[in-house]
C-alpha cells in the first residue's frame, strides 16, 4: 500500500477516535483548551482543519482573533480571550493565542517591554486558575526549520489557492528569525508548568506532524478505553517541553 493511502488510513482512524472522544467530552461536560502556537508557515493551519474536519460544528470552535482594536488595547489583556473560553461539553482550540504577547508583539514592537514582562508573569497563575476551574489546558509549540519556513513562504507567494494566508509579516519572518527564536526560548522556559506544559512538533513533514499531534491530543484528552487504542506519538516529531532542549539540539535554531 501506498504511503499516501497509509496517511489517509490513520488519518480516518484518529478522526474516528476524535469524534468518540468529543461523544464523550459532551456527556462529560469537559472543557478542553487547545492552544497552537509557532512561526509563521509552521503549519497550524492544516492540523487544525485535521482535527476539526468531522467534529460537532455546536461543540467545537476554532478562534483566530484579529489584531485587537483600540478599545481592547485598554482593557486588561487576557479580557478579550476569555469570552471564548470552553464552556461545558466544549473544545476550543486557539489559532495564535494570548502567547502573541511572548512571540510576534515582542519582535515586532506592538507592546513594550514592561508588557511584556507583565505578560511573562501573569500568564502563568492565569492558566492556573483556569485548570483550577476544570479547563483542560493542551499547549502544542508547532516547531519549524529555517530552510522549510522559506520554501512555504515562497510557496505562498505562487500559489493561487494560498493568497489568503499571506501576510504582511511574511516578509520579516525570515529576517528576524534569531529573534523570534529568542522569544519562543524565553517564552517557553517561563510558562511551561505542569499544570499546562508545552509539547514541541517538529512539523517539517506536515503528514507526520499531523498524525502525532491527533494522537497526543486522544492520549491527553480522551479516556482509557479510546486513548489506549492510540498509537503514542512518536517522540521524535513530538515531546514535552524541557529546559534542556533549549540547548541540546532538539529545537530548530
Amino acid at each position: 500500500m501506498a504511503k499516501d493511502d497509509d496517511y489517509d488510513r490513520e488519518v480516518e482512524a484518529l478522526q474516528v477516535a476524535l469524534v468518540r472522544f468529543q461523544q464523550y467530552a459532551i456527556q462529560a461536560g469537559e472543557k478542553d483548551l487547545v492552544i497552537f502556537e509557532g512561526r509563521d508557515a509552521a503549519g497550524k493551519d492544516g492540523a487544525i482543519k485535521r482535527v476539526v474536519e468531522h467534529l460537532s460544528i455546536r461543540s467545537t470552535r476554532v478562534v483566530a482573533l484579529p489584531k485587537p482594536t483600540e478599545r481592547e488595547r485598554t482593557q486588561w489583556y487576557f479580557q478579550r480571550y476569555v469570552g471564548h473560553l470552553p464552556a461545558a461539553g466544549e473544545l476550543v482550540i486557539f489559532n495564535r493565542s494570548w502567547y502573541n504577547r511572548a512571540g510576534v508583539e515582542r519582535v515586532m514592537g506592538f507592546s513594550g517591554a514592561d508588557e511584556q514582562e507583565a505578560f511573562l508573569r501573569d500568564v502563568v497563575p492565569f492558566e492556573a486558575m483556569l485548570t483550577g476551574e476544570g479547563v483542560q489546558i493542551v499547549k502544542l509549540w508547532l516547531d519549524i526549520s529555517r530552510k522549510e519556513q522559506a520554501r512555504r513562504l515562497e510557496a505562498r507567494t505562487t500559489d493561487p489557492l494560498k493568497a489568503l494566508k499571506i501576510s504582511p509579516l511574511d516578509a520579516l519572518a525570515q529576517e528576524k528569525w534569531d529573534a523570534y527564536t529568542a522569544a519562543r526560548d524565553e517564552m517557553l522556559r517561563r510558562t511551561h508548568t505542569p499544570e499546562a506544559p508545552w509539547i514541541i512538533v517538529h512539523t517539517d513533514k506536515k503528514k507526520q506532524a499531523r498524525l502525532n499531534i491527533m494522537r497526543h491530543l486522544l492520549k491527553v484528552l480522551a479516556p482509557p478505553e479510546i486513548a489506549d487504542a492510540v498509537a503514542d506519538p512518536d517522540p521524535k516529531v513530538l515531546f514535552a517541553f524541557e529546559p534542556a532542549a533549549l540547548s541540546d539540539g532538539r529545537l530548530e535554531r
